[in-house]
């Protein structure tokens, strides 16, 4: 039986952050008093978004999405805790009189309390739109907006209200500390070759200071047009020296231990601690130039900004990397309208080498194809069956990828297992496409943001199987895919010890679910009346 070796990369980049509440991640006041308070999360997989408002009252509190921030146009919910006990309406707005009652309630009250002058709402709703009095949430900035009575008698609300507008799908919080400053690791004033595809690479050493905390990473990009992603690896103590070369030609293999990425059409990061001990290291910036034209004469200075502070905070955070190993023996059939191929990620084998292993609390991801990918999904199984996805892109763009918060944390626990699946289309292509750096190549990876970190680092284990002479028709294409499914994979598992176990695909269930739509919330359902559970 053939083998195809997956490498599972679990990498201690110790990125910073603490979350208050797995269902809830996110909060805002939305006012500058701090009178009301509005905290959420959601699941993109299951279309829905969760709500907590808090407000300092014991009257009605209503709040809404607006067009343009007024009243005019606005999708509202109104409730409260009243003398014949709990009332919670959708609503919209017409006007500037009292929004109307929608015929068709799209919102869940989950629980609505009062108490010591506080009225607590938690609802849920659709991410999509309903019906014509609903407006979708998107991932733009929106206007949300807030007004409070001092009794239940819901009137004019007076200056008792708001606009605050925010990004809900894809927050970031605002944060600059006081004591807070920033450095660069940058190419510099590097001339671009006039090649298709070229990696390049920059070994130096962070700057040495105090124990410190980024906590924001973003991109310094000077030649957008060129840019497809930048990785920045921890080097081992043994790499003690500057160096600048062309990537992957055998000077700067050691440095394996990813520390940020960052693909063309993402944002800002997390942030990792720096300074100390783990200043002493030095570390190597991988820079992919995606030159189609092949023009030359660019000279390039991008890289990453890393904003830092003496503020620690609650969780070091780590980077989980899963997929298959990019090797030149993995390939893809060509003419091909959707070829999946699978890679597996087995937890059960961290114990084997870590004395006090944990489970992995995930809360953001990148996901990685070339051009030839289309959709990537990471199925998450426990006891030989799927329970969720950890993210599904049903339409992945190479053109738009950028790490995305999850909307809420999803626990991991030791022993499950996770199923990265990519599919492609090679139609237009006459040849193989191999695993490799090149866009023309293809990579199949999921890049999971977990907390608390864990001290583990990788190596690669490559696979070969020569393939050139095979005919591929939609037969034998059907046959290789049905043979990655039943060959062994794999699972390298190493911090200063190895572990290697194999594991079959084939072993649980291989076909990844079909992930639900997103519901439109109604008042006939009941069963969801109660705050999701945690994995």
């Amino acid at each position: 039986m053939a083998t195809l070796s997956l490498v599972l990369l679990l990498l201690s980049v110790q990125w910073s952050w603490a979350q208050e509440d797995p269902l809830l991640p996110f909060s805002e006041h939305l006012d500058l008093k701090h009178k009301v308070r509005l905290k959420w999360g959601f699941d993109k997989i299951k279309g829905t978004i969760l709500f907590e408002l808090t407000v300092n009252t014991s009257g009605w509190v209503g709040f809404g999405f607006s067009p343009k921030g007024g009243m005019t146009g606005a999708d509202i919910v109104i409730g409260g805790v009243g003398p014949k006990g709990i009332y919670f309406t959708d609503r919209h707005a017409v006007g500037k009189s009292i929004p109307l009652v929608d015929k068709q309630q799209n919102y869940k009250l989950l629980s609505l309390t009062e108490s010591d002058g506080k009225t607590v709402m938690t609802f849920q709703r659709s991410i999509g739109s309903c019906d014509e009095n609903d407006l979708p949430i998107t991932n733009l900035p929106m206007k949300l907006i807030y007004a409070y009575g001092q009794t239940d008698e819901i009137m004019y609300h007076s200056t008792r209200r708001g606009t605050k507008q925010l990004n809900l799908l894809k927050y970031m919080p605002r944060i600059n500390p006081p004591n807070s400053n920033f450095f660069d690791i940058t190419m510099v004033n590097f001339t671009v070759p006039a090649k298709q595809t070229y990696y390049h690479c920059k070994i130096m050493k962070a700057p040495t200071f105090d124990r410190k905390r980024t906590f924001i990473i973003e991109p310094v990009i000077t030649n957008i047009d060129v840019m497809h992603h930048l990785v920045l690896y921890r080097c081992p103590p043994s790499v003690t020296e500057l160096l600048e070369v062309e990537c992957y030609t055998g000077m700067d293999t050691k440095c394996i231990e990813a520390v940020a990425v960052w693909g063309v059409g993402g944002g800002v990061m997390a942030g990792l601690p720096i300074g100390g001990n783990v200043g002493d290291f030095f570390y190597r910036l991988e820079v992919h130039y995606n030159n189609p034209n092949k023009s030359g004469g660019r000279v390039d200075n991008s890289g990453l900004r890393f904003y830092y502070t003496s503020k620690l905070r609650q969780h070091d955070a780590g980077v989980l990397i899963t997929g298959l190993a990019v090797a030149p023996g993995y390939a893809i059939p060509p003419k091909a309208k959707s070829f999946l191929t699978y890679g597996l990620c087995d937890t059960a084998y961290i114990p084997k080498v870590l004395e006090t292993p944990h489970d992995l609390h995930v809360f953001s991801l990148m996901l990685h194809t070339h051009l030839a990918g289309w959709k990537v999904r990471v199925g998450h199984f426990r006891g030989g069956k799927q329970i969720d996805f950890l993210a599904a892109d049903e339409n992945y763009d190479f053109e738009y990828q950028e790490a995305t918060n999850l909307g809420k944390t999803k626990t991991v626990k030791l022993g499950d297992k996770l199923l990265v699946e990519c599919t492609y289309n090679t139609e237009k292509r006459s040849t193989l496409t191999w695993g490799g750096y090149s866009t023309l190549d293809e990579m199949c990876l999921a890049f999971l943001v977990y907390y608390p970190a864990m001290n583990l680092a990788k190596d690669t284990v490559t696979w070969l199987n020569m393939m050139f002479t095979k005919t591929w028709n939609d037969t034998s294409i059907n046959q290789y895919q049905q043979t990655l499914k039943r060959i062994d994979q794999h699972v390298w598992v190493m911090n200063s010890n190895v572990s290697v176990h194999t594991s079959t695909i084939s072993s649980f269930q291989t076909e990844l679910l079909h992930h639900p739509s997103a519901p439109c919330m109604s008042d006939s359902a009941t069963k969801s009346l109660a705050l999701p559970s945690g994995p």
